[in-house]
């Protein structure tokens, strides 16, 4: 299988990660409960399909790629979260990390095996 298409798999399962963080982080912004059990499970079922999708892409790449590749998509796939959601903010060094960290990926992308 071609780097791109697992690359691709790890994209996607950094999105479904995202998700599961998206529902964890609005399950503990009740202010009336201490949790919101409905929001939590549905972010622990987008972790296990994560699992899934871990399995998948371990057989076809060496771990040590795949926990950069996917470390640092996640990374940036929750910033755009955090922005566009929780309205948070990024100072300079925060985007230079992340400018930082797409050049990493596509470094993988292209050399890694």
């Amino acid at each position: 299988m071609s780097n791109m298409v697992v690359f691709t798999v790890i994209i996607l399962v950094s999105a479904v990660t995202v998700i599961g963080d998206y529902f964890i982080k609005i399950s503990s912004n009740n202010a009336e409960k201490f949790i919101d059990w409905w929001k939590f499970g549905i972010g622990l079922f987008f972790y296990v399909l994560t699992s899934f999708g871990w399995f998948f892409i371990m057989k076809y790449m060496k771990l040590s790629t795949v926990g950069i590749t996917y470390g640092i998509t996640t990374a940036v796939l929750l910033v755009a979260i955090g922005i566009i959601f929780f309205k948070e903010t990024l100072n300079a060094y925060e985007i230079i990390g992340i400018c930082l960290g797409i050049v990493a990926l596509i470094l993988l992308s292209r050399f890694a095996s």
